[in-house]
């Protein structure tokens, strides 16, 4: 694999997989995946059935959300591109007793090999790290069966994002490691939904996430403005 030929910054890599060893320390690096993965479980759970689907985490890092969807029901295959964070993804479901197919490989050469294979499909902070998202959109489509689920989760790009999610939640709070996010590359819903509607995805609906930090608590509904998730369908006309 190249970075040439795959939808992947190396720098973004990098960062990914030198915290891999901390995917399951919940005071670590990743800590806000873990307070936010109940409710982002939650958020797929109320609009996709998971019992007996076929789920495909991209993305899936060390598996925090992999797991999670696996222990609901789901038969759950993660890819993702960082080598120590599939290894870790690997021993850690081994460990848990959890059959999760795990491979370390891009979305659109799955998409290629297995087109129209999944049930549900989920890219949760993923979008903002490479360097063509609207290409990650049309893979994620593709992997979906006509008729399946699409969940994706990102960062909207303007000045109180900026404020809030970068400046934030990487300088003043320490809530995610400095440089996790580059403001150039947050994602307006605007340019999601047009991404998916050149893909024959159709947007269901767009949900906000927001953090308290007086209270040190994250729930989902309301405005767009920082932390959103979005809810697709593929057309079944295909």
């Amino acid at each position: 694999m190249t970075s040439q030929s795959i939808n992947l910054d190396p720098a973004e890599l990098a960062k990914f997989e030198a915290i891999a060893s901390s995917w399951w320390d919940r005071d670590g690096p990743l800590k806000t995946l873990h307070d936010i993965n109940p409710l982002r479980v939650d958020y797929i759970a109320e609009r996709a059935e998971l019992k007996g689907a076929k789920a495909l985490d991209v993305g899936c890092g060390g598996g925090l959300l992999s797991e999670a969807l696996a222990r609901k029901g789901a038969s759950v295959s993660g890819i993702d591109l960082a080598e120590g964070g599939i290894a870790v993804a690997r021993q850690h479901a081994a460990e848990a007793g959890l059959d999760i197919d795990y491979r370390q490989i891009d979305a659109a050469s799955l998409a290629v090999e297995q087109p129209g294979t999944f049930d549900i499909v989920t890219c949760l902070e993923l979008l903002e790290h490479v360097p063509d998202p609207g290409a990650l959109v049309m893979a994620c489509s593709r992997l979906a069966r006509p008729g399946g689920t699409v969940f994706f989760s990102t960062i909207n790009r303007n000045p109180k994002s900026f404020v809030l999610a970068i400046l934030g939640a990487e300088h003043l709070l320490r809530m995610v490691p400095r440089g996790t996010h580059q403001y150039a590359k947050l994602v307006r819903p605007a340019e999601l939904a047009s991404w998916c509607r050149g893909t024959n995805l159709e947007m269901k609906e767009l949900t906000g996430l927001h953090f308290n930090p007086l209270t040190q608590e994250y729930w989902m509904g309301g405005n767009t403005d920082v932390n959103y998730f979005a809810y697709t369908k593929r057309s079944q006309s295909e």
